[in-house]
């Protein structure tokens, strides 16, 4: 299949690994440091997100390159990396566009 949609397909796997661990971090790792004293969990989850958003950050030239996006739509992608919840939206939109990228193997 096409290189460029099998890229998209890691992509949008990195997207919502990343989604999650950013809910993770700032709903369980950050109260159990700060209202239970408790900073392993930040130390650790904190980790994983930042490798997760540098892949993040990665796949999305990849495929901003390949797919000819716009910048305004690379843009809008990014910014859904900084928002709670973001990358699942982004993630239901790029499912939308791409109806292809299921049949990626």
């Amino acid at each position: 299949m096409d290189r460029s949609l099998k890229n998209l397909r890691i992509f949008m796997r990195i997207a919502f690994l990343e989604g999650i661990s950013y809910l993770v971090l700032l709903l369980v790792a950050m109260p159990l440091k700060y209202f239970a004293h408790i900073p392993e969990g930040v130390k650790y989850v904190g980790w994983a997100h930042g490798v997760l958003f540098v892949l993040f950050c990665i796949y999305l030239l990849k495929v901003w390159a390949e797919l000819k996006w716009s910048f305004g739509k690379a843009l809008l992608a990014f910014i859904a990396a900084l928002l709670p919840f973001g990358t699942f939206v982004l993630d239901a939109k790029l499912k939308r566009a791409y109806p292809a990228v299921h049949t990626v193997s």
